[in-house]
């Protein structure tokens, strides 16, 4: 059992206690309320978050830790399989090392959970999952939804990685075309194997196509890196087509077609803003995009596509976007209950509720300003990071 007290909690559920508490019990949150009878824990139980900011762990809707490991180079660099354009049998649980020393740097920062998957290299990449950043060292143990989204991607990464070399796709086209074509392939094998087991007939499986029922049965969404505007909507037109699940990652001229984005019903997770621009398609990347999606009624989350930047940055990205546009509340939701919500792991994360994984950060203030710093990180109750060295085992 752990409890937090003395700090303002910030559920991101609609309500705020000025001054309140969160009890922990068996890895979930037990209960959130101003004040908790503290007289039968132990002191060693007890964190005082000395008037700081106590919140839901920080999530990353979006990234490559893990798969791209800190400063290991080739030999640590398995996020993108560019051998052939279409690869969704690609699993990122087959490539995350868990011992990454980011996921350290996560943590330390409050980001208790996020979003990884392959690269862009390819028109189809693989599937993602969701995860924590920190555990027991297996991943089989931090991971909370795989597969959690099928990654695809549009525009000058498959134009690089293949056109260059003579190779399709060599246009934005082909990408399209080679999307179209096994979305095709893998709907008619689906609809054999639907209409075999309705029949009790036999059927062979293909592991390269059967990876695409839970996106075909909407259990996850097609996860499109876009940046430009133009690949946005395109990305928008397939996914209609076939009557799919996106959500819009990246979305760098989102703020150009706001009201087309809000129309498609799909989500943005807006980033990585706070990078150089090296690249045509990321000419017109703002902070002021989340804003602007905002308000138009788009549900928006924020990226730092680590290690394009650093995942600890997350916070500050989102606090350029507040300032810009976004403001503090939208700026908190955005890398809570908002990025949660639209990786599909809200019943979990992304709130203090009753319930949930007793995944809890702690703050000196406003993690979205730059002289705040982090007090405790806790993920399914175990203390994984204390401003003071302490340790506290899970109990």
């Amino acid at each position: 059992m752990l409890l937090i007290k003395n700090g303002r909690v910030l559920t991101m559920e609609g309500t705020t206690l000025p001054q309140g508490c969160v009890l922990i019990k068996g890895g979930k949150i037990k209960r959130v309320a101003p004040t908790i009878d503290e007289t039968n824990l132990p002191r060693h139980h007890i964190l005082d978050a000395q008037g700081g900011w106590i919140m839901p762990g920080l999530i990353e809707s979006h990234c490559h830790i893990g798969i791209t490991e800190a400063n290991k180079g080739t030999a640590g660099d398995d996020c993108n399989e560019s051998t052939g354009p279409v690869t969704p049998a690609l699993r990122a649980l087959d490539a995350v090392n868990p011992l990454d020393r980011a996921f350290e740097e996560a943590a330390r920062a409050g980001i208790t959970s996020c979003m990884v998957g392959p690269g862009s290299a390819n028109v189809v990449g693989g599937q993602f999952l969701f995860m924590k950043t920190m555990g027991d060292g297996s991943m089989e143990s931090r991971v909370v939804l795989e597969p959690a989204a099928m990654k695809v991607a549009f525009g000058e990464n498959p134009k690089n990685t293949y056109g260059i070399n003579g190779n399709v796709p060599a246009t934005r086209m082909a990408i399209a075309g080679l999307l179209r074509e096994e979305l095709t392939r893998a709907r008619q094998y689906l609809q054999r194997k639907w209409t075999a087991a309705e029949n009790r007939e036999a059927f062979e499986t293909d592991h390269t196509l059967d990876c695409w029922e839970p996106v075909f049965r909407g259990r996850i969404p097609l996860k499109a890196h876009v940046h430009r505007a133009d690949d946005i909507l395109t990305a928008v037109r397939i996914a209609r087509e076939f009557g799919l699940s996106m959500t819009l990652d990246h979305c760098s001229e989102g703020h150009i077609i706001p009201e087309e984005i809000q129309a498609s019903g799909f989500p943005a997770i807006v980033g990585p803003s706070l990078s150089f621009h090296n690249k045509v398609e990321m000419q017109y990347t703002d902070f002021r995009t989340p804003g602007v999606l905002h308000r138009a009624g788009v549900q928006v989350a924020i990226t730092t596509d680590h290690p394009v930047t650093l995942i600890q940055t997350l916070p500050i990205c989102a606090g350029f976007a507040a300032r810009e546009g976004l403001g503090v509340e939208e700026g908190l939701r955005a890398i809570t209950i908002n990025a949660a919500r639209i990786c599909r792991v809200e019943h979990r994360v992304g709130s203090l509720a009753p319930g949930k994984d007793g995944d809890v950060a702690v703050f000196t203030g406003n993690p979205m300003e730059v002289f705040t710093k982090s007090l405790f990180t806790i993920i399914d109750g175990r203390l994984v990071y204390a401003h003071d060295g302490r340790n506290l085992e899970k109990s």
